[in-house]
């Protein structure tokens, strides 16, 4: 029996899960509330509140799934991508787990433990698969060939789908996180209501700075013949920019498949929560005849248990790392 602890810390959320035998008993997650005044995280403040959390939130990961802290055999833990200050308190938590119990140490790509939350449940895609990646600081499409062999395929040149959400969200003085209230407004509204650019790409890589350009431009434009154009019409907007982002993001998707000829399909990162994405993923799914994959919302977010998850794949294979160890703000899949 192999029993795992995972650590997330790498922006705004600070998680512990345990996984035994592949299976997730526990997946605590602490979410700082402190930033929604600031309307985006505050690398400082995150890395105290990671200091606060992590203790208890550990504490409660291994109550829940009840069992005592000896019996764990390994701590895997975010090394990155992500805030480096936040990377920290997980991986200085993390390192002094592993010395004080003399258990090995597993360091996790953020990343590629995105993807592989999609092994947490059944139905699990076949290798090789597609992954479409999008997170607040990540738009990727990879091509999954094993647990830890990944292909960037494409990925964005400037913003993420995430960012591209909640900068918009910005514009459209929506308070912060913006993404899930765009979601919120766009379910009630008419997505072909206004017209907005799909930039033109070649490859399957991503550009999202100029479609937040023009949205920006659209409101001021609209605002100068209604003061209260957006009061007004708050739901429209938010149905045509996500409409907009969403067929972005999927039209590369379909080109990545058309080319690798790939047929399981899957999402992951922040983003795969959005409502408009996974249903016309759904739909495209159906259109095209593809296996369809769409995690839990509790594993599309940053989680511990897709930590966790990827840390017993590696567990499995005695991939450990010495307490030499650091953590990487920029960390290559």
């Amino acid at each position: 029996m192999a029993v795992i602890l995972g650590i997330e810390s790498s922006c705004d959320e600070t998680s512990a899960s345990i996984c035994i035998d592949g299976k997730i008993f526990s997946n605590v997650i602490a979410t700082q509330a402190i930033h929604a005044k600031y309307g985006g995280v505050v690398p400082e403040l995150a890395s105290r509140a990671h200091q606060q959390n992590i203790i208890p939130t550990v504490e409660e990961a291994i109550r829940l799934a009840k069992i005592h802290k000896n019996q764990i055999d390994a701590v895997a833990f975010t090394r990155g991508p992500g805030l480096l200050g936040a990377l920290l308190v997980g991986t200085s938590f993390a390192k002094s787990f592993a010395l004080a119990r003399n258990i090995p140490l597993i360091d996790v790509n953020h990343m590629q433990a995105h993807i592989l939350a999609h092994f947490i449940d059944d139905p699990k895609p076949s290798f090789p698969f597609l992954c479409l990646t999008v997170s607040g600081g990540h738009t990727q499409i990879v091509l999954v060939k094993d647990y830890f062999d990944m292909e960037i395929l494409g990925q964005t040149l400037d913003d993420a789908a995430g960012e591209a959400f909640d900068k918009t969200a910005k514009i459209l003085n929506l308070p912060y996180p913006g993404g899930p209230l765009i979601d919120k407004h766009a379910q009630h509204g008419n997505p072909e209501a206004y017209r907005l650019p799909e930039p033109q790409i070649q490859g399957l890589d991503f550009s999202f700075s100029g479609l937040k350009t023009a949205i920006l431009y659209m409101v001021q434009r609209e605002e100068k013949l209604n003061a209260n154009f957006l009061q007004d019409h708050i739901d429209d907007v938010c149905a045509s920019v996500q409409s907009r982002i969403v067929s972005i993001l999927l039209n590369k998707l379909k080109k990545a498949a058309k080319e690798t000829g790939v047929k399981d399909i899957a999402i992951a990162g922040g983003v795969s929560a959005n409502s408009g994405l996974r249903k016309e993923l759904l739909a495209m799914g159906e259109r095209y005849k593809w296996n369809v994959f769409i995690p839990k919302f509790e594993y599309c977010t940053d989680n511990a248990a897709m930590i966790a998850i990827a840390g017993y794949q590696k567990y499995l294979i005695k991939d450990f790392v010495g307490q030499d160890v650091g953590p990487l703000a920029r960390m290559h899949m």
